[in-house]
């Protein structure tokens, strides 16, 4: 695909995702939440995971912030919900590796689907912790939950 055709999809799937957020909202009996904010532009994200039988059975976040962290706490949404938990830590790194420029394996690079062009994200260093915040505040959670997902 060329670079203009990829940069055109890259503004589209962001503007969808951050008009229109998949997963956004209040999650009821959620096995954990945690809010995280960027005070270098003051992105706010509350991530909501319910967890069980080692899966992430449902996700949602709330908050408010730029385009790039709305539809990136979107896209995460998708990407990681009925995700085994540790598949979907390996994908959280993944993410991380990719919009910090680095490379990927093929595989996660397909698990991600859309979120994988976030990956440009690289190109504007200021904007990394934007795209992050969403997937930091999940591995958090997940860090906190510890082997506790049966809930």
């Amino acid at each position: 695909m060329g670079l203009a055709k990829l940069n055109q999809l890259y503004r589209e799937v962001i503007l969808d995702h951050a008009q229109h957020p998949r997963n956004r909202g209040e999650l009821t009996n959620a096995s954990g939440v945690v809010e995280l904010r960027n005070p270098t532009c003051g992105d706010v994200i509350n991530v909501a995971a319910q967890l069980k039988d080692g899966k992430i059975a449902a996700l949602k976040f709330t908050g408010s912030g730029c385009t790039i962290s709305q539809a990136s706490a979107s896209l995460m949404t998708t990407v990681l919900v009925n995700q085994p938990v540790q598949r979907a830590r390996e994908l959280i790194m993944a993410f991380s590796h990719l919009i910090s420029g680095e490379t990927i394996s093929d595989q996660d690079d397909d698990d991600l689907g859309d979120a994988a062009l976030v990956g440009s994200v690289a190109e504007f260093p200021a904007r990394i912790k934007c795209a992050a915040l969403a997937w930091h505040a999940l591995d958090e959670l997940l860090d906190q939950k510890g082997d506790d997902h049966h809930d």
